[in-house]
């Protein structure tokens, strides 16, 4: 994938605002992906940071190290090597995260940012708090399907019955997989899983770590073994799921309005530019409502981007 000269001009800018705006966000951060809930008319969360990338790191190593999917990392440092960054790279970690428009309840997936949200309820004088995990989501042929749901039950080591859709796919390619997967390390559903109440899909670990914040599954949602095992513990069974597409997502900050965008997913919509007309309307609802003055460049710039990192779009 190449760059225009424009493109790395933007990005550079766009690095040092995200230096400044993490400063002034870095109050909310309590670990990698652990989050003080805002009020209820504030939507943005964490911080942007830069690591350096040591002799053998990779960008997928940085991303997990830092919570972060391979996609998000990717699009967030255009021009660096994903295999080989190279000693004394900086590596932008865009740990800055606009929470999605659905009830701060429960888990919330947002497919095309491949990334879950879990708000725990707080006991009493517990300060509420947001978890969130870079997820993989289904391929174009297998999509992650949307709506409302709930967690039905929980499994550890869970055994792998793959559907007969499965099994013809692997067949094709020389690959005869068997009628039960027994449970344990080597299982592609990992160590834990939570299913859901649309049949057949589940929240699971994997076996393959750095497939996470791709396109790879089958329509089921996977996480880092060690993301999927604190989820085990910390979510009950009911607890509701909401499944979302918003490849664009707006968040109030104090007083101003803030985009953050992801390539649209064409088999959850009918097409990208209905998508973005979408968002546009969304966009100045948003700032009607707040009394904002919309900057239409940093709204192109946000939208043209779409790398996943908030952008002010209001002066």
């Amino acid at each position: 994938m190449t760059h225009s000269p424009a493109g790395h001009a933007c990005h550079t800018v766009l690095r040092a605002m995200l230096v400044l705006l993490s400063g002034v966000l870095g109050s909310t951060f309590t670990s990698a992906e652990t989050f003080v809930l805002p009020p209820p008319d504030q939507d943005v969360v964490g911080e942007v940071r830069i690591t350096r990338a040591r002799q053998a790191d990779t960008l997928l190593d940085i991303a997990r190290a830092f919570n972060l999917g391979y996609e998000e990392i990717v699009r967030a440092n255009p021009g660096v090597d994903r295999w080989l960054p190279g000693p004394g790279t900086d590596v932008i970690l865009p740990n800055l995260l606009i929470l999605p428009d659905a009830p701060r309840d429960g888990i919330v997936l947002n497919v095309p940012e491949m990334r879950l949200y879990y708000y725990p309820k707080p006991a009493q004088g517990e300060t509420p708090v947001v978890i969130t995990h870079p997820v993989s989501v289904g391929r174009m042929d297998w999509k992650t399907p949307l709506g409302k749901t709930s967690v039905i039950q929980k499994q550890a080591d869970p055994p792998w019955y793959p559907p007969a859709s499965i099994k013809a796919e692997h067949a094709a390619n020389g690959d005869i997989l068997p009628d039960v997967v027994p449970g344990g390390p080597d299982n592609p559903l990992g160590r834990f899983a939570l299913r859901l109440g649309i049949p057949g899909y589940l929240i699971h670990g994997t076996n393959k770590e750095y497939g996470i914040g791709m396109q790879v599954t089958h329509g089921c949602v996977r996480l880092y073994p060690e993301d999927i095992e604190r989820l085990y513990e910390l979510v009950p069974v009911g607890t509701p799921v909401y499944i979302i597409n918003q490849p664009v997502k707006i968040g109030r900050h104090f007083d101003g309005l803030y985009v953050e965008a992801h390539p649209a997913m064409s088999e959850l919509a009918d097409t990208d530019t209905n998508q973005q007309a979408i968002s546009l309307l969304n966009i100045a609802a948003s700032a009607e409502q707040l009394r904002a003055e919309i900057i239409p460049s940093a709204v192109q710039l946000a939208l043209q981007q779409s790398d996943g990192i908030p952008l002010r779009i209001s002066n």
